[in-house]
């Protein structure tokens, strides 16, 4: 028998190593079981979705690999690890600068890993003979319940991926094959009774442990959130303007993790903690020429603006006054809004 009969994934491996991602993890779809569906559908029930109805609209699809590929049998789980040199939270006692999440502070994670799962799918398909599908994070597929059943991690009380090697920074790729493979042992949780992550929530996100409250959450105001954000959370938000890590930077397993090696993950230098009244100088077609290749271009002018300018209120800084009420006419409510509440924090006229 050949090597490659002894191990479909023996090219795959070697070639997922020299780019970059961990070692490939394997959940059996069959033994995949519905308790992550049954979560999701009380989260959306819930109304914790909040404005995301892609999430309502697309459930049925996303409770069970199944639902999207009734034919697949395997799923091969990776992580691309992109944790960071220097501590995320640092900059928020910066009140005159952003802070931006970790992941978005390089290049678009889904440009960088989508080539290379195709390529490692390629060489899965040369070796099993079945069909492929390549997914990061863009398809109704629920890759975290899947990466936690395949042992490259499992779901924190934060809800999200934990890995004993690679602490909270990992992102997930996902190929789904028509071939049998031996799966890998699922990873147990190693959270214990700490609750560092929930305590952290700046918002009070958590209603429960391992439950979430998107509503509530700074990476869903910032990012998928549309229009004015809820008064009383706006000051919660601080200075961060695309993201959130806080329940993720302060989890004790991260003392096992290491600096991403993927030089095109890294962290712009400009991006790591830049000036608010810069950052609100832009204009649109400065900022879609400021973060071209960057995840942040895809929430659009408006939303950022929206986000630096509750930054600016929150800054206590009387200088910045002066550019909140520049945006006190703009034509767009959202914008407008927020560069009036931004003025009544900073005392300014507007």
């Amino acid at each position: 028998m050949s090597a490659r009969a002894d191990d479909p994934l023996a090219a795959l491996r070697v070639r997922a190593s020299a780019l970059g991602f961990t070692e490939p993890f394997i959940a059996d779809l069959s033994d995949f079981g519905d308790v992550a569906g049954q979560r999701l559908g009380e989260f959306v029930q819930q109304g914790r979705h909040g404005s995301m109805a892609w999430m309502a609209k697309t459930l049925d699809r996303r409770q069970h690999p199944h639902a999207l590929w009734p034919e697949a049998r395997s799923a091969i789980v990776l992580g691309m690890n992109y944790g960071p040199e220097t501590d995320p939270m640092v900059t928020l006692d910066q009140t005159d600068r952003a802070t931006i999440s970790v992941y978005a502070r390089g290049r678009d994670y889904h440009d960088v890993m989508k080539g290379r799962l195709k390529e490692l799918a390629g060489l899965l398909a040369r070796d099993t003979g079945e069909d492929v599908k390549v997914f990061v994070d863009t398809a109704p597929l629920m890759e975290k319940p899947l990466a936690a059943a395949a042992g490259l991690g499992w779901q924190g009380k934060h809800t999200n991926l934990l890995s004993r090697d690679y602490g909270n920074w990992l992102f997930i790729g996902t190929i789904l094959t028509m071939a049998t493979l031996t799966p890998t042992e699922p990873e147990s949780d190693h959270c214990g009774s700490c609750t560092a992550c929930l305590v952290a929530c700046p918002t009070d996100a958590f209603p429960a442990p391992y439950q979430l409250d998107a509503r509530r959450c700074i990476s869903y105001l910032t990012i998928e959130h549309a229009g004015p954000v809820a008064v009383e959370l706006r000051e919660k938000m601080g200075n961060r303007i695309y993201g959130c890590d806080d329940c993720l930077a302060v989890c004790p397993w991260n003392k096992f993790a290491v600096a991403g090696q993927e030089i095109k993950l890294a962290a712009r230098e400009d991006l790591n903690a830049p000036m608010l009244a810069e950052l609100a100088s832009l204009g649109a077609d400065g900022f879609r020429k400021r973060f071209s290749g960057s995840p942040i271009k895809r929430i659009g002018w408006t939303r950022f603006l929206r986000n630096v300018l509750y930054a600016i209120g929150n800054s206590q800084r009387q200088s910045l006054a002066a550019i909140a009420e520049k945006h006190t006419h703009s034509d767009v409510f959202e914008v407008r809004d927020a560069a009036e509440w931004a003025c009544s924090r900073l005392k300014a006229p507007n």
